[in-house]
């Protein structure tokens, strides 16, 4: 009973393991499985909730995500990371007053989290958009914020309504309308003009937000502005378009604009990406570089981030067309943005690449430096065992046995603490090969057997074959050596 509750407990967390590896490469779909499997051996655990739930976001599944999110709060509601992305998933559903109770829920129980402070910035402007200006709404919350624990009344009034309801619109020629818009009349055409393409406003960006309803409320505005001006003279009219216009409806437009569509230009490159086209990929991220680099800070607040991102990108990109000299310099600014925002995931992503380039150059002892550092920002137990297992790899390129031998070592534990036979079997063929060099021939021999046991295990003919043939020479020279046959005897295998 004992050893099929450790199975179980190894086949979990193996599946955690492999669906956080797969989230981390963008193959969402293959880490919705993986969780789901793991979900089946223990149904109530929450980190699985909201590591299926994190998937479902990314694939604009916002409702599954919702259920997940409800999911891994249900024998802990004070769970924060239940919390934030059920905030999110209700923001994501146009849910916004209800996002903003659970960020702000989230914000007391944990008020260091930058991630709640933002939802709640973010909800607020979302509700500001849909209901009106911060003048003509308020958010009425009963109660202190005490509410947030134990639920409570959040209500929207439109404090002008009734105000609203009794104005009637004055018409306007399109002739008027041109002249109080002045420069900004060509941009309501061109916006008006992309509604009528039925394709396009069916899309949705990344964060599965319409892109219907970020022209709509585009136009919206400008025609508010439109509305306001009419009343006032012509003189301050044209006086305040341009002072008006400028400062606030160009940052609202371009903000609306510029999130929708890079995030849908980000979701170009990583199809351009993973379809093996590194040419399309390369001058898809370089045009999105450009235009970003014009924008404001006010218009990409994550701007920073972004770009960190489109350096990773064309850095992958050139390291497929072969230019490893500019896919290092993308992967080092990336790094840089990285360190400046202070974030933790963009940093081991530039440092994972950084070392990748290196290896291909055959910079084994650079690659070394560059993982190493990476090594205390891993969170995967699968990606620890990959990584201990390559720098043990570079050593042993570099000749540096021993130190191959311990990372080798360390990466058999790591890969028998998450029972991956794949991993189990390429760490103990590390471990062999490190052994081998040093002499250690008992040892070797036993590390090579535990690895054809894992290739067996897992039905790898060629691996099967390369192992045997290394076993069966790493047999002869230990048993040369035990019987005193050696004089004379070459220790190399090849």
């Amino acid at each position: 009973l004992f050893d099929i509750e450790a199975q179980s407990k190894g086949v979990f967390a193996t599946l955690m393991a492999d669906g956080k590896w797969m989230y981390q490469a963008g193959e969402y779909k293959k880490a919705i499985d993986s969780f789901t499997e793991a979900l089946a051996l223990k149904p109530s655990d929450k980190q699985c909730f909201v590591a299926r739930s994190r998937c479902y976001l990314k694939m604009g599944g916002f409702d599954n995500a919702l259920r997940d999110a409800e999911a891994s709060l249900k024998r802990d509601n004070s769970f924060f990371e239940g919390l934030y992305l059920k905030a999110e998933a209700l923001y994501y559903m146009g849910e916004f007053e209800f996002a903003l109770v659970f960020y702000h829920r989230g914000h007391k129980l944990r008020p260091q989290m930058q991630e709640f402070r933002l939802g709640i910035q973010k909800a607020q402007e979302a509700i500001e958009n849909s209901v009106g200006s911060p003048s003509n709404v308020k958010l009425e919350i009963k109660g202190d914020l005490s509410f947030l624990n134990i639920g409570g009344e959040v209500t929207i009034q439109n404090l002008t309504k009734k105000k609203n309801q009794k104005t009637e619109k004055t018409p306007k020629s399109e002739k008027t309308t041109k002249q109080l818009l002045g420069e900004f009349y060509s941009d309501k055409k061109y916006l008006e003009n992309l509604m009528k393409d039925e394709d396009l406003i069916e899309g949705t960006t990344k964060s599965g937000e319409k892109v219907k309803d970020i022209i709509q409320r585009c136009l919206s505005y400008l025609d508010t502005c439109t509305e306001f001006w009419h009343q006032e003279k012509p003189t301050s009219a044209q006086e305040m378009r341009q002072k008006f216009m400028q400062e606030k409806c160009t940052k609202r437009r371009n903000r609306a604009l510029s999130s929708g569509f890079l995030l849908k230009s980000l979701d170009e490159i990583d199809r351009e990406f993973m379809s093996g086209n590194a040419e399309g990929t390369l001058k898809k991220a370089e045009e999105v570089m450009k235009m970003v680099q014009r924008w404001s800070e006010k218009e990409v607040p994550n701007k920073k981030e972004v770009l960190g991102t489109l350096h990773s990108c064309i850095g992958n990109a050139l390291v497929d067309l072969g230019n490893m000299d500019k896919a290092l310099e993308h992967h080092q600014k990336d790094l840089e943005l990285a360190k400046q925002c202070k974030l933790p995931g963009a940093l081991s992503r530039a440092l994972d690449n950084i070392g990748r380039v290196y290896v291909r150059n055959e910079e084994f002892a650079e690659a070394i430096q560059v993982w190493e550092k990476k090594l205390p920002l891993v969170c995967s137990d699968l990606e620890k065992t990959w990584l201990l297992h390559e720098i043990g790899l570079c050593y042993l390129k570099l000749d540096h046995h021993e130190e191959a031998r311990d990372y080798g070592v360390r990466s058999v534990a790591a890969a028998d603490g998450i029972a991956d036979k794949k991993w189990q079997l390429n760490a103990n063929v590390l471990v062999a090969q490190s052994e081998l060099k040093l002499g250690n021939y008992e040892s070797c021999v036993t590390h090579f057997e535990r690895a054809l046991s894992y290739a067996k295990l897992l039905e790898d003919d060629s691996a099967m074959d390369a192992i045997e043939k290394v076993l069966r020479f790493s047999l002869t020279v230990n048993f040369a050596l035990c019987t005193g046959l050696n004089n004379g005897f070459s220790t190399d295998p090849m």
